[in-house]
């Protein structure tokens, strides 16, 4: 959830009353926000200690559907409407003196299809800046564009002085040749190409040139003379920039997705007109019972318009049903798409911890699921033979996931993470192996045996899924010692099998109708003839015709469920481990049909 640092004082004024923590944190908490941090006692230190300090500031948590939020003047609007101190704001557009034929007017190029086809824009005039209240809109936008605008990725707000600007203004896509200004902060007359090399090293605004860098063309808005008001996404020119004189705002927002935008007047290329922004208030409708069968409460229409109201919503009562609420809802809040949407505001302003306790009229008794039954006998028969529980992470770097395994990427096998923060977290693990070895690099210095083991999930894709991938439960051990220990690993996996109601069998054997062998096999991620394959054969559907007719065509279910062997040294060099270490790692996932009955039996 975004963090939205107000100074404290400006806060008090605006509500009209000094808050003690303890109230306010109250006040907060009953208004659905959290306070993160006040910051008074670390100011009070600094000061007596003689150092520069600042106001003190709050910073509070706000839920990400909360765009309205973000800034103190929202907050402070939002709770002295919640205190009932005033009413919620009705938001309308006002028109110049001559109606809509004197709006400012933008015309969108043909061009910008290529790019960011969308555009919007609007005028604020009477604007009155001080300090703080600048610094404020400044740091609104900016959270607006890493919430909701997904990093300028969907949308880009720029603001400018409009006096400075002589419209109507033309929204344009050029090749960056061709652009040439002077951006924000600068002094030097820039090309966009120039501005691509300029901004790489420029932390703050790196982030966003891949956006339109490989674009042949890139948006770019011009006044009636020619003069460059923003290159979007990525930066503003320094001679429309807003100051505290600022009088006069121009608004200009783009966008590769219309959705993304709320509505000067726009003229697109086919020669339809828009005006922008649009306040249209959506209408809704509230039920008093429906509210009342979610919370417990027993109020009636009129109680429900007013518990609305004090959430910045326009309620009143319908005269053609008793149990409606005919609701606006304002431009400014987004998060209000569903009837429970309203429900959760009439539950907040009537206050969570006022809501009756009801006993649930429906007695439901929770059960744990198969593979996690499973899973429990695992983790304990292997607490018991004295290893140790870990929790790696379930991401990993692409390079321990395979190279480090001596294993090889397909590009089928592994979810790849689209914009990783780190070279560590690359990949969701397709192993529980390489989870195993960095707790043994990092806890070298423990007495051997280190004897460790896991039971969780990878993930794999499957692209017949709606989400593209599959969880697979398994389990690894791992033990690590002066020599390599190849007989635990496999004792383990016969006390594991053992508790899974699973018999041993012979691979040549066809007249058994279920159990597990193992069998040799080549694998670089183990030592070469020191590794084999875990075989499970699943017992026959039924045992009748069906059963014997199997049998006598040697028709069988085996499938591959693991692996154990003695670990490469390439891969015990590479995870920085000087001692032998052998591994066995299989699926529980065969076993999950028979899963009451083994926990059953295990009990």
């Amino acid at each position: 959830m975004p963090t939205v640092a107000i100074d404290k004082e400006d806060l008090w004024d605006r509500l009209g009353h000094k808050y003690a923590p303890e109230e306010f944190d109250r006040l907060l908490f009953e208004f659905g926000l959290e306070l993160d941090e006040d910051t008074t006692e670390e100011v009070e230190a600094a000061k007596k200690k003689g150092l520069p300090a600042e106001r003190p500031q709050l910073k509070i948590e706000i839920p990400a559907n909360r765009y309205d939020l973000l800034c103190i003047e929202g907050i402070a609007r939002a709770l002295r409407v919640f205190l009932g101190k005033e009413k919620a704001p009705l938001y309308q557009l006002i028109y110049p003196e001559g109606g809509e034929d004197s709006l400012i007017t933008t015309t969108i190029a043909p061009e910008t299809k290529n790019i960011r086809p969308y555009f919007a824009c609007a005028v604020l005039r009477g604007v009155t800046f001080t300090q703080r209240s600048y610094d404020s809109f400044i740091e609104l936008q900016d959270k607006l564009h890493q919430n909701i605008c997904r990093r300028r990725q969907f949308v880009a707000i720029g603001t400018h002085d409009l006096d400075t600007l002589e419209p109507p203004f033309s929204y344009e896509a050029r090749p960056p040749k061709d652009i040439k200004f002077v951006p924000l902060s600068k002094t030097e007359i820039f090309t966009a190409e120039e501005l691509m090399v300029a901004y790489e090293s420029e932390k703050h605004l790196a982030k966003y040139l891949p956006i339109i860098k490989d674009s042949p063309v890139y948006p770019i808005i011009y006044d009636s003379t020619g003069k460059v008001a923003s290159m979007p996404p990525i930066i503003n020119s320094e001679h429309s920039k807003i100051t505290l004189n600022t009088r006069n705002i121009f608004i200009d927002v783009t966008a590769t997705d219309e959705t993304k935008i709320e509505p000067c007047k726009v003229i697109y290329p086919d020669g339809t007109t828009r005006i922008t922004p649009d306040l249209t208030y959506h209408p809704m409708t509230a039920h008093a019972s429906y509210v009342n069968s979610c919370t417990g409460l027993s109020v009636d229409s009129s109680e429900l318009a007013k518990l609305l109201e004090r959430m910045t919503l326009t309620a009143s009562l319908d005269p053609d049903d008793a149990d409606a609420v005919a609701v606006q809802v304002p431009p400014t809040r987004p998060d209000i798409m569903h009837e429970c949407d309203l429900m959760e505001d009439a539950a907040i302003a009537y206050g969570f911890n006022n809501l009756p306790d009801t006993f649930p009229p429906t007695s439901t008794v929770a059960q744990p699921l198969e593979l996690s039954k499973l899973s429990d006998i695992v983790r304990r028969e292997w607490a018991l033979a004295g290893f140790v529980e870990v929790l790696p992470l379930i991401l990993c770097s692409h390079e321990e996931n395979f190279d480090w395994l001596n294993r090889k990427d397909d590009g089928n096998l592994a979810v790849r993470i689209a914009n990783p923060k780190t070279l560590e977290f690359q990949v969701v693990r397709t192993s529980l192996l390489q989870g195993l070895l960095k707790t043994v690099r990092e806890n070298r210095s423990h007495a051997l045996p280190i004897r460790i083991f896991e039971s969780s999930d990878v993930v794999f894709k499957d692209r017949k899924r709606e989400r593209q991938a599959k969880n697979v439960r398994h389990a690894a051990a791992l033990w690590c010692n002066k020599t390599a220990g190849f007989e635990v690993v496999h004792g383990m996996l016969d006390r594991a099998m053992q508790m899974l109601d699973v018999p041993r069998i012979e691979s040549t054997d066809k007249k058994s109708p279920t159990g597990y062998y193992i069998k040799e096999r080549d694998d670089p991620t183990f030592f070469p003839g020191r590794a084999a394959t875990i075989y499970y054969r699943r017992p026959s559907a039924s045992h009748s015709g069906l059963a014997h007719i199997q049998r006598v065509l040697s028709i069988t279910d085996d499938e591959e469920i693991g692996v154990l062997g003695i670990l490469h040294p390439s891969v015990l060099e590479k995870f920085e481990i000087t001692y032998p270490c052998s591994a066995v790692e299989f699926t529980l996932e065969p076993f999950k049909t028979n899963a009451h009955e083994i926990w059953t039996n295990a009990e």
